[in-house]
């Protein structure tokens, strides 16, 4: 190794960390925005840092997380993956394999209670609710801003997918499989990118 080769080899050891801290004031300035949006579910608030209640129940019920910068827990049914660097929430979701379309239906109508009329549903099986940094996207403001220049800003999202058709025919019959997922996926993909 010539000497060239050492000093950049130290140049890039010395700014790694810096380079991870910008990424991470980054990820903790958007996870701040994301939690003025009060996106919650079981007591946990996506964008928030954890209590220290939250963060005993996380050493009680951990789960194998995907991503090495996050850790994930179970609180009763829901799921919780929060960063590692700032305890701060990233996702939150509850997932049933085998279940009934009344366990479907009740999942469906907590979701409205706790987040409004939907922005989109789609083929009666997909509930989608999209938060801008202003707030919950209707309907209409989510049409019109893909009419018009396509570019939604879409900060966070709460999405419910059923394997069965949530409305119509009550006489349905079988089991079902049903999850929702509430997230950000800029923050989702500042993780990734960490993770590179």
């Amino acid at each position: 190794m010539n000497l060239t080769s050492v000093k950049i080899a130290i140049l890039i050891l010395l700014l790694l960390p810096f380079s991870s801290a910008c990424s991470s004031n980054k990820l903790s300035d958007l996870l701040a925005q994301v939690e003025t949006l009060n996106i919650s579910r079981g007591g946990y608030t996506l964008g928030r840092g954890l209590s220290d209640g939250q963060r005993a129940t996380a050493l009680k019920h951990p789960v194998e997380a995907a991503n090495p910068w996050t850790f994930k827990f179970k609180d009763g049914d829901l799921y919780v993956v929060a960063d590692k660097a700032t305890d701060r929430v990233v996702i939150l979701y509850e997932r049933y394999e085998a279940t009934t379309i009344k366990k479907v239906r009740a999942l469906v109508g907590s979701l409205y209670l706790d987040f409004g009329d939907p922005t989109v549903m789609a083929h009666d099986k997909i509930v989608y609710w999209a938060f801008s940094p202003k707030g919950k996207l209707t309907r209409e403001q989510y049409e019109k801003a893909k009419q018009t220049d396509g570019q939604l800003n879409i900060l966070a999202t709460v999405k419910l997918n059923s394997s069965m058709k949530i409305m119509g025919d009550s006489t349905q019959s079988g089991e079902s499989s049903v999850y929702y997922i509430i997230s950000s996926e800029p923050a989702l993909k500042l993780i990734k990118s960490k993770w590179k």
